[in-house]
């Protein structure tokens, strides 16, 4: 199987610019067009719509965008190392975020459904979640062997967004603070266990 592209960091920039230009609009009080967004973006209509092929996807998604967290906001006032912790303060920082905004981020995730597979021209998703996890592990990135921090990286990122949701309240039908609990279970268990692994492997 052919694995999808991955998209570059100046396609992933110009992603995020829509997106910010697009939130800076509505915060005016209005609707913005696509060629508004574009504008002030500083972008090309045509990129704006390769990005996005409809506007109200656009819409839907920029307020999400600004939802989420700044990891370096996030960790500004917190000097701790403590992996585990800092960790769990991310996916709980998440959790609220994504719980807040059910309908929306359901809207979302159907437009990223019924994108065509085929079409790897362009990102599916902003991906958020990751940058969240990279700044929570960096107290421990030095200690993990660079296959053992992506594959916790990988698997974190599991645990973490709008799917876990959807698994949480469609599937198990538990509520929030039920989901919480377990998610922040199982993330310190993935932490603890990676860093037990490397750990074990330096003292061979």
């Amino acid at each position: 199987m052919t694995r999808p592209r991955k998209p570059s960091n100046q396609e992933l920039r110009t992603r995020k610019d829509l997106l910010l230009a697009a939130s800076r609009l509505m915060k005016q009080g209005r609707t913005p067009t696509m060629d508004e967004v574009a504008a002030e973006a500083l972008v090309s209509r045509a990129t704006a719509y390769r990005h996005f092929p409809k506007i109200e996807a656009l819409l839907v998604e920029a307020p999400l965008d600004a939802a989420v967290a700044d990891p370096r906001t996030l960790f500004a006032d917190d000097p701790s190392d403590d992996v585990e912790e800092r960790v769990d303060r991310a996916e709980a920082s998440l959790h609220e975020m994504i719980y807040q905004n059910e309908a929306q981020l359901r809207i979302l995730l159907a437009n990223s459904i019924r994108r065509d597979l085929t079409d790897d021209s362009i990102p599916a998703r902003q991906n958020r979640r990751l940058p969240l996890i990279e700044a929570a592990l960096a107290p421990a990135r030095a200690r993990l062997p660079e296959a053992d921090y992506e594959r916790l990286c990988a698997a974190l990122a599991l645990v973490f967004g709008v799917e876990s949701m959807i698994v949480f309240r469609d599937v198990l039908g538990v509520d929030s603070d039920t989901a919480r609990t377990v998610k922040s279970w199982a993330v310190r268990a993935l932490v603890r266990a990676a860093l037990q692994d490397s750990t074990s492997i330096a003292a061979e």
